[in-house]
């Protein structure tokens, strides 16, 4: 209730009621009116300054949420690529190692990609989270790919895991002479005295002394390649072809039981001992080549020789003494 104010009017000697115009109602409703928007102004200001509107409070969420589903996808991103680089550690050094197969190049492995802005689609859209979206996209896009060729590298290693059987059946992996007391093995591979010149020279192959007309057995499966006799050299001699890089040479022999182009089974009689080429004495001259190169053959007697007996035979393949031929 607003308080009545009186004035003293000295014509009349008395007080009167004062009496407000409307202009000074209107001012003084103006004022007021005036003083509670600055108020409601300064309330608004401190009361966003402390707490969130409506709006805010759901983009806050919002946000939050995103936070926290990216958080858990890139988690998972990390998960599947260690994962994934256990994966490829397995196929490179024990899978690809069994089957003697080359492992992927890690240029291959890391499947970069070049050229224009793979995501300017998303750049051009102007995204608040951009950043976010584009590394996620990215690290997505990577295990994709590198999952991609992962699984080609496993679809290679059951292909040759098809092959397996036959892979073992051609390794050269039995003596070619029958040699069970061990005491046939004359000469090594590697350095050795040449038994003409008298020299040390490479032995590229082992030595086998055996009497004229012993059988000589193929060491794997395979296909004969040549059926040759010369006069110097090897002599009589047969090549044979076993696949998957692997082939065997058989010098100086004495006759031969098979022909070019002829199917080989391990342990097939392919000929006899001899003394043909340049030999000093009866014996069998065998050699190994693993993808064209030579290799020490003893390395693969292990089909036929316990593991006492292939130790027995690696040390008498070590001794360095005078080849046959």
């Amino acid at each position: 209730m607003s308080k009545i104010k009186y004035y003293y009017d000295p014509k009349t000697c008395k007080y009167e009621r004062y009496e407000r115009s409307k202009w000074d109602v209107a001012l003084n409703s103006l004022g007021f009116f005036a003083f509670s928007l600055l108020l409601a102004g300064l309330f608004l200001i401190a009361f966003n300054a402390y707490f969130d509107s409506p709006k805010e409070l759901l983009l806050k969420k919002e946000n939050k949420e995103l936070t926290f589903y990216y958080e858990a996808m890139d988690d998972e991103i990390k998960r599947l690529s260690s994962m994934l680089e256990d994966l490829q550690q397995r196929d490179d050094n024990l899978y690809r190692v069994i089957f003697e197969s080359e492992p992927i190049p890690s240029e291959v492995r890391r499947a970069g990609v070049g050229g224009a802005d793979r995501y300017a689609e998303i750049r051009e859209k102007g995204l608040k989270q951009e950043k976010m979206i584009v590394s996620l996209r990215s690290k997505v896009d990577l295990l994709k790919r590198q999952l991609y060729i992962q699984s080609n590298s496993y679809d290679e290693i059951a292909e040759m895991a098809l092959n397996k059987e036959e892979y073992w059946a051609s390794i050269p992996a039995i003596q070619p002479i029958p040699n069970e007391d061990l005491t046939r093995l004359a000469s090594g591979f590697g350095m050795r005295i040449h038994p003409i010149l008298k020299v040390r020279k490479m032995h590229e192959g082992i030595d086998f002394s055996a009497p004229i007309g012993t059988p000589i057995y193929a060491t794997g499966d395979g296909v004969v390649k040549v059926v040759k006799t010369i006069f110097g050299g090897y002599g009589k001699y047969v090549e044979i072809d076993h696949g998957f890089g692997f082939t065997t040479l058989y010098a100086h022999m004495n006759s031969f039981d098979v022909k070019p182009g002829q199917k080989v089974k391990r342990g097939d009689k392919i000929g006899t001992v001899g003394n043909t080429g340049t030999s000093t004495g009866p014996h069998l001259h065998y050699e190994v080549r693993k993808d064209g190169r030579i290799v020490n053959p003893v390395n693969y007697f292990f089909k036929d020789l316990s593991p006492e007996e292939y130790e027995k035979i690696l040390e008498l393949a070590s001794k360095e003494n005078q080849s046959l031929g």
